[in-house]
C-alpha cells in the first residue's frame, strides 16, 4: 500500500479531508492506540471519527487505488452519525468490527446483508469484513456459506479474490468428516484459480500472491506433492516477474517475504540470498532483511550465517516483532544441536515478552515459548 497505492497522485484530492496518520504498532508509545484499536492482521486501516475517536470504518488487507478512492469518497462518517436506515445499521456493524468484536460484528453484518438491495454499493466491502470476522471466530461453516453465496455477485470485482481465498481457507478448516468438505475445497480452489487467470482483474500483486498461499494449503491438505511443487514454481515465477516490474526499491522489497516463502516451499532457500542481501544494503536500518536471511540460512543448515543474520535483526528490531526473531533464533540453536543456547534464548524471549506493555504483549507467543522450554526439561 505504501509503495504502490498511497503514492498515486489521484488520491491528492482527498488530502484536505483527512488527517493521514501512520501508526507503528511495534513501538511501545503506540501500545495505547493498539489497545483501543485492535490490529488482528496487517495491513489494517481505520477511519476514525474525530468527535469520539471511535472507528467508523475498518479495512483489513490491501486495496488498490480505486478501492481506496471509493472508501474515502463521500462522507464515511455520515452513516455513523445517522440514526436509522441500513447505512446506520452498517455503521453499527462497522463500529463493532473496528473495536475488534468480531463475533458481534459478524452477526450485525449478516443482518445488514440480509436486507441490502441488489445493487447496494457497500456490498463488497461488507462481505469482506464479514468473512474476516468469521475467519477470526472459527465459524468455518458459515464462512464457507457466505463466501459461496457472494462469489457470483463479486465476479469481476477485486473482492472476488478475497471471497475465494477466505472461502478456501474456511473450507480447509471444516472437519475432515464434514459431508461437503471436499466439494467446497474444490469449489474454492477453482474460484482462486479463476481469479489468478483473470489478468484484467484490478487486484494488488501481493493479494494475488495470497491466493497462491491458499491454493498451496489446499494441495498440501490433499497430499499432492507434485501439484504443490508445480504451484510453488508458478508462484515464485509470478513474484519474480512482479519484482522486476517494480519502479522503486520500496516496491521491489514488498515481494521479499512472499518470495522467501515460495523458495522455502520449493526447498530452494538459496534463491533468496542475493535478493535479501540487496534489500539489507538498500535498507540498512530495517530488521526484516536480516531476519529473513536468518530463515533462509536456517533452511540451508548454515548455522553460523543464520545466527549472524539473527544478530543483525535483533539489533534493529523492537516491539512485538522481536518475539518472532527470538523464536527463529531458538530454532536455529536447537537444529544446530545447541540445546543450552536454545533454552537460554527461550528464557530471554519469555522475559522480553512479559516486559511488553499491554496491547503489545502476546500471551499466546509467551505460552508457546514456555511450551518449547518445557520440552528441554
Amino acid at each position: 500500500m505504501k509503495a504502490f497505492v498511497f503514492t498515486d497522485p489521484s488520491l491528492a484530492r482527498h488530502a484536505g479531508r483527512f488527517v493521514w496518520l501512520e501508526i507503528d504498532t511495534e513501538k511501545a508509545k503506540n501500545a495505547g492506540f493498539r489497545r483501543a484499536h485492535p490490529v488482528q492482521a496487517l495491513p489494517t486501516f481505520f477511519i476514525v471519527d474525530p468527535l469520539d475517536e471511535q472507528v467508523a470504518v475498518r479495512w483489513v488487507g490491501g486495496m488498490n487505488v480505486a478501492q481506496l478512492d471509493r472508501l474515502v469518497s463521500g462522507d464515511p462518517l455520515a452513516a455513523k452519525r445517522r440514526g436509522s436506515g441500513i447505512d446506520a445499521r452498517l455503521a453499527h456493524a462497522d463500529s463493532l468490527y473496528g473495536a475488534g468484536e468480531n463475533a458481534g460484528a459478524a452477526t450485525a453484518y449478516e443482518a445488514v446483508l440480509a436486507e441490502a438491495p441488489a445493487a447496494w454499493p457497500p456490498y463488497a466491502r461488507t462481505v469482506e469484513a464479514l468473512l474476516f470476522a468469521l475467519s477470526e471466530t472459527e465459524s468455518a461453516e458459515k464462512c464457507v456459506a457466505i463466501a459461496s453465496a457472494a462469489l457470483p455477485r463479486l465476479k469481476g470485482l477485486p473482492a472476488s479474490g478475497s471471497a475465494a481465498a477466505y472461502g478456501l481457507d474456511c473450507a480447509l478448516s471444516l472437519p475432515a468428516t464434514h459431508p461437503e468438505r471436499a466439494k467446497r475445497v474444490a469449489q474454492f480452489e477453482q474460484a482462486c484459480r479463476e481469479v489468478l487467470a483473470d489478468t484484467m482483474l484490478a487486484i494488488a500483486a501481493d493479494d494475488r500472491s495470497g491466493l497462491y498461499i491458499s491454493l498451496l494449503a489446499a494441495r498440501s491438505d490433499a497430499g499432492d506433492s507434485i501439484g504443490n511443487h508445480a504451484l510453488a514454481s508458478e508462484w515464485a515465477a509470478f513474484l519474480e516477474r512482479e519484482a522486476r516490474r517494480a519502479r522503486t526499491r520500496e516496491q521491489r522489497v514488498v515481494f521479499d517475504p512472499h518470495r522467501l516463502s515460495a523458495y522455502l516451499e520449493l526447498g530452494e532457500p538459496e534463491r533468496a540470498i542475493a535478493m535479501l542481501e540487496q534489500s539489507q544494503r538498500e535498507f540498512p536500518d530495517d530488521y526484516n532483511p536480516p531476519a529473513r536471511l536468518a530463515l533462509a540460512y536456517r533452511a540451508m543448515k548454515r548455522w553460523p550465517e543464520a545466527l549472524a543474520a539473527s544478530d543483525a535483526a535483533m539489533a534493529r528490531a523492537y516491539g512485538p516483532r522481536k518475539l518472532r526473531i527470538y523464536d527463529a533464533r531458538a530454532d536455529i540453536h536447537a537444529q544446530a544441536g545447541d540445546s543450552t543456547a536454545a533454552k537460554l534464548t527461550l528464557e530471554q524471549a519469555i522475559q522480553y515478552g512479559e516486559g511488553l506493555p499491554a496491547g503489545q504483549r502476546s500471551e499466546a507467543m509467551i505460552a508457546s515459548f514456555r511450551k518449547k522450554l518445557a520440552g528441554y526439561r
